[in-house]
């Protein structure tokens, strides 16, 4: 049973190794950085759209009819 979580292989010379081999920028050079990226970008641009429809709204003011 502790058998999968004790005997695990030991990765760490080839990513280390496909890390320093790499000409890529550091933040895409390893395996799962692009789905990293695209959603911290994702969620960074909603918040900034969000950010400026909200300031937006209060800089335009309520209309009285």
């Amino acid at each position: 049973m502790f058998n999968a979580l004790v005997n695990k292989p030991y990765h760490i010379i080839e990513r280390q190794q496909l890390v320093q081999r790499s000409t890529a920028p550091i933040y895409y050079r390893l395996p799962r950085s692009n789905i990293y990226m695209a959603s911290y970008y994702t969620l960074f641009t909603i918040g900034m759209l969000s950010s400026a429809y909200g300031a937006f709204s209060l800089i335009k003011g309520k209309k009285t009819e």
